[in-house]
């Protein structure tokens, strides 16, 4: 019996920019930002690239979280509407992120030609990408480092008047290479936030994050509450539906969410 012959392997690949290590801008989220500017509704949008308004949402506050200026404006609904759009810095993202992918799928055309170790040209491609489960990723600069006798706290500047302080291990401040000026992102999973409706109230949280709830998402069991903060940044706190309502958190209403240090992780980008 002849051997079944084997297809010759093709080179391909998109590209995926990062921020201090987080993923910032894929050909997903561009085209997301694309059909936003084209439709003025990101719920709109959405539907136009498959996507369920709630991812939408959570790709719209990541890059504008990690962004060093805003790339969207949402405007309050009313008589008009609403609607979205993208600023100026928005749509210049947009057409540098498609020149650069111009350019690589002509560098593809011509590796395809040149290379002949496609296994490790994958394992090379498939590690440039650093994924994270952490919903709110905040990058900043370092502005001190206090460092004790086994842990030092580490407080990032993020902007807007927002600060974030973080306590970590000796070991990781050097291997991080964490100093001032340094920048860094902060990574805080959404189960570990603490909401709390009294600016006032005593805590040992160090991190005191106060805003404004935009939304409240509200499932079997738990509820995601949504608060925009100062400037453009919004931060997600999981908690359950039994706590919404001794909280009494409604959309709207003011809320800080509460932070221990030692629940805040820091990463960078070498």
């Amino acid at each position: 019996m002849p051997k079944a012959k084997i297809s010759a392997l093709e080179l391909g690949g998109s590209i995926e920019l990062s921020r201090r290590g987080r993923s910032y801008l894929g050909g997903n989220r561009i085209r997301l930002l694309e059909a936003i500017d084209r439709l003025g509704s990101i719920s709109q949008a959405a539907r136009d690239v498959n996507l369920s308004y709630k991812a939408a949402w959570d790709a719209v506050d990541a890059m504008n979280n990690l962004a060093e200026r805003p790339l969207l404006i949402r405007s309050p609904g009313g008589q008009g509407g609403g609607g979205s759009r993208l600023t100026e810095h928005g749509r210049e993202v947009v057409r540098l992120y498609r020149l650069l992918e111009s350019g690589y799928q002509r560098l593809l055309t011509q590796m395809q030609a040149q290379m002949h170790d496609f296994d490790s040209l994958n394992e090379l491609l498939r590690s440039i990408t650093v994924k994270t489960s952490a919903r709110n990723q905040y990058r900043g600069t370092v502005k001190s480092v206090h460092p004790g006798a086994v842990n030092a706290d580490v407080v990032l500047e993020l902007g807007d008047g927002l600060e974030i302080f973080a306590n970590i291990t000796k070991e990781a401040v050097e291997d991080l290479h964490l100093k001032r000026g340094r920048e860094a992102t902060a990574l805080i999973k959404s189960s570990l936030v603490l909401l709390s409706p009294d600016p006032s109230a005593r805590t040992s949280a160090r991190n005191r994050l106060c805003g404004t709830i935009s939304e409240i998402i509200t499932g079997a069991v738990n509820s995601e509450v949504i608060l925009q903060l100062a400037g453009t940044r919004r931060l997600t706190a999981i908690v359950t539906n039994e706590a919404v309502k001794e909280l009494q958190l409604t959309t709207g209403a003011a809320c800080c969410a509460l932070i221990k240090a030692s629940h805040v992780i820091l990463a960078v980008n070498d």
